[in-house]
């Protein structure tokens, strides 16, 4: 197979393009309706789906920089897949905006009367406010937006004619790009989940979201590379043998983030600080605690021994329906993490928690399929694609 241009493209096909965005702009109406029924829970929803979708773009931003800084062969021909998901991150932005609206809602150091009377508040007022709030938000998205466009920018230019200069240039941005993406990235978990209780702090929790951020965006590429396998497309470029490292990678970040998550736990709950323990002892009472087993077996336990085996990792079918459980599960923990703040008691569940993820969800993936189509599918001027097809264990 000659490696130009034309021979990895997908066909563009309406149905394929147009479904995920009708179903995007149906949750997003939907979602809307909700706002004027129950505006709390839809913040809160509305949260979790952001995030959620946030952080599997992010989660491909981390992989094309890894790819890049260590100058991997097997992952070349992932490397196209990765930068088309990273590229729905500036699109997040627009997403972003709702959030404004629900700083009430969703964030108590927002409230001017809550600050008066909480010492705490006072404190931590010059960083926990509205205003610095916004200024870091859009600070996150404008570095997320110029990691992404610039490695585009050059990864279409390698397209044209590939030379190691490319690849270079490629690793220049993506050396300070890991920088800027570990800070960016943890002050955003800080901001938008870890200040839902502005009393309670974890020096973990930037770590423990981006362990879930790359889990989960390793468990997207899986699907995306199956469904298109099942197309018909790419069968024999991204093969077993790139699966099978794929599968490597998701098994050790799901001992990764199995290892921050008790390493939070184990750390606050010894110290038995109560400022810092509140925050797990509310995900303990009531029933929050089906919730928590729930995530300790399905989030470690589950995948962990799933992905153990070597058959598993090497077998398409059954590496994507762990992905699929994967993908579930960061959802189930993103939800405990956001929705204690407003449900003290236990889980409440509402037909926003759906709408919200399709709203996002389908916007995302339309823009995702629109970047699959516009470009060849795997990276046909990087001088090491040879090399990854051909790539074995």
């Amino acid at each position: 197979m000659t490696n130009d241009s034309h021979s990895f493209r997908l066909p563009d096909s309406p149905r394929s393009a147009y479904l995920p965005l009708g179903i995007g702009l149906v949750g997003i109406i939907l979602s809307g309706i909700g706002y004027f029924t129950d505006p709390g829970h839809f913040f809160h929803s509305y949260l979790v789906s952001f995030v959620y979708w946030v952080t599997i773009g992010l989660g491909a931003l981390f992989f094309t920089m890894l790819h890049h800084l260590t100058n991997a062969r097997w992952s070349v021909v992932m490397r196209r897949l990765s930068e088309n998901v990273m590229s729905a991150l500036p699109l997040m932005a627009v997403f972003a905006l709702p959030l404004l609206f629900g700083l009430h809602d969703l964030y108590h150091w927002s409230h001017a009367e809550a600050v008066a009377a909480d010492p705490i508040l006072q404190s931590k007022a010059p960083y926990l406010n509205p205003t610095f709030f916004v200024i870091r938000m859009v600070f996150y998205f404008v570095v997320w937006f110029l990691l992404t466009w610039q490695l585009n920018k050059v990864s279409n230019q390698q397209d044209k004619g590939g030379t190691e200069d490319y690849r270079f240039k490629m690793r220049k941005v993506s050396a300070p790009g890991m920088l800027l993406f570990a800070l960016t990235t943890t002050f955003a978990a800080f901001d938008w989940l870890m200040s839902l209780d502005p009393h309670w702090y974890s020096t973990i929790f930037g770590a423990y979201v981006y362990a879930g951020a790359f889990l989960s965006g390793l468990a997207f590429f899986v699907v995306a590379a199956a469904y298109q396998r099942r197309q018909g497309h790419l069968k024999d470029i991204i093969t077993v043998e790139h699966y099978h490292d794929t599968g490597k990678l998701m098994f050790a970040f799901v001992i990764f983030w199995g290892y921050m998550a008790f390493s939070q736990y184990f750390l606050i709950w010894y110290a038995n600080i109560p400022e810092e323990t509140v925050w797990f002892l509310e995900r303990w009472e009531g029933g929050w605690r089906g919730m928590s087993f729930v995530i300790i077996f399905g989030h470690f336990a589950i995948p962990f021994l799933a992905l153990i085996f070597r058959a598993t990792k090497r077998n398409v079918t059954g590496l994507t329906v762990v992905s699929l459980w994967i993908l579930a599960m960061h959802w189930v923990d993103l939800h405990w993490v956001v929705f204690p703040n407003l449900y003290h008691h236990g889980p409440h569940f509402s037909w926003m928690d759906v709408t919200t993820m399709a709203g996002i969800g389908g916007i995302f993936l339309w823009y995702f399929w629109r970047r699959q189509v516009a470009r060849p599918l795997v990276p046909v001027g990087d001088p090491g694609l040879e090399r990854s097809i051909q790539f074995t264990n």
